[in-house]
């Protein structure tokens, strides 16, 4: 296999760092607001899913805006400076609102470099690496988010529980990110001069093609699977995890996510990607079901574990397939409408999830997810019939 760009690598290490400080953070803050500040699951669910609609919506149109400008960097170098800008409103928060406002800026951050940096990942590698390098910048990055909570984890232990001053700490990692970027990213000399100033459109839209619409359908229904991993928290505290081990569940489903996305990225470059993603989506009616009815934290655990196996079967395979179906010209726009689609029904899912939560409990809400990627499977070995 040959050797990846060098700026893939950096791109790898600013999505480690950013990581390992949202996640020091994200590790904390369910808890942090449903014991500590005193809110709802349901409301949980209401914050996590409007932070990520955000995100969503502004990659839209910082992935339309880097399709128009021929450049990519600026938009990833202004999005990860704003959500580091925003950390000490985390640490800040006397209530739900407060975290809310927190998590809408850092998300518009996210949103401002989502789009324009995964485009750069394909400007930057040939068609033939693209698994290994979105695999690579996955992998990297899910390796802060273990990292993340193992760091809030022993830093909850030296400070006593002190949860805002380990939300103050991770600010650090994110100002290192930002440097990363900024020094050691490199645009390619093609990326300058666009073919194309497309616009938000129905003739923009229509070009993006009939593939890159069935990846984003697809996609649709596994995140309707797929509510936040705020949700595993909850569930891992309900069978008996404490505050201070609390982000303990995202480093088992991250260190599997990590182990597997690069792996995974780099044998779909071999033998394709349609197999893959319907093992991903298995792997998640598994873990769903594991959830539902684990009798114990160890049962929770395993359901945890395969949740992080069918992140690594599925995310960077689904990037590569928006890079391959979207034309070259219209890449920034076509990650902008994928995230765009995606964080709407995340949205849907995170108020469903929390919905049925506090309604029927944690058994109903698991179930429900192992349902619909139930219904991936199915659509998947459909669509290859049709082949």
């Amino acid at each position: 296999m040959a050797k990846l760009p060098a700026g893939i690598v950096a791109l790898g290490f600013v999505s480690l760092l950013m990581d390992v400080s949202s996640e020091m953070i994200h590790g904390l803050l369910p808890v942090f607001i449903v014991g500590t500040l005193g809110a709802s699951a349901a409301m949980l669910g209401l914050i996590e899913g409007m932070a990520e609609a955000t995100a969503s919506v502004t990659k839209l149109f910082s992935g339309l805006l880097s399709d128009r400008m021929g450049k990519r960097k600026p938009l990833a170098v202004l999005g990860y400076g704003l959500s580091a800008l925003t950390k000490p409103l985390f640490a800040l928060a006397g209530g739900a609102g407060m975290v809310a406002t927190a998590r809408f800026a850092d998300r518009v951050g996210k949103g401002i470099r989502g789009a324009p940096r995964d485009a750069l990942v394909a400007d930057l590698v040939p068609e033939a690496q693209r698994g290994a390098a979105y695999g690579l910048r996955q992998s990297m990055d899910t390796i802060g988010a273990f990292l993340g909570p193992l760091l809030a984890m022993a830093l909850m232990l030296a400070f006593a529980g002190n949860v805002r001053l380990v939300f103050w700490l991770a600010i650090i990692p994110a100002a290192m990110a930002v440097a990363v970027l900024v020094i050691y990213v490199r645009e390619p000399e093609a990326a300058a001069k666009p073919a194309v100033r497309p616009k938000l459109d129905r003739a923009s839209l229509a070009a993006l093609g009939r593939g890159f619409w069935a990846v984003v359908a697809l996609a649709s229904v596994m995140t309707l699977a797929r509510f936040s991993e705020a949700f595993l928290i909850l569930r891992a505290e309900g069978a008996g995890l404490g505050l201070t081990f609390a982000p303990m569940v995202l480093v088992v489903m991250n260190v599997i996510y990590a182990a597997s996305a690069w792996p995974v990225g780099v044998l779909s470059d071999r033998i394709g990607k349609a197999g893959l993603l319907a093992f991903g989506f298995a792997v998640l009616v598994a873990a769903d079901l594991v959830l539902a009815f684990a009798p114990g934290l160890t049962a929770v655990l395993l359901g945890v574990a395969l949740w992080g196996l069918h992140m690594g079967l599925t995310q960077g395979l689904l990037a590569t397939q928006v890079a391959a179906a979207a034309p070259a010209a219209l890449r920034g726009t076509a990650f902008g409408v994928y995230n765009l689609v995606t964080g709407l029904v995340l949205l849907a899912a995170n108020a469903l999830a929390g919905g049925l939560w506090t309604a029927l409990g944690p058994q109903t809400t698991f179930l429900a997810g192992a349902g619909f990627a139930a219904i991936g499977v199915i659509g998947l070995q459909f669509a290859a019939q049709r082949r």
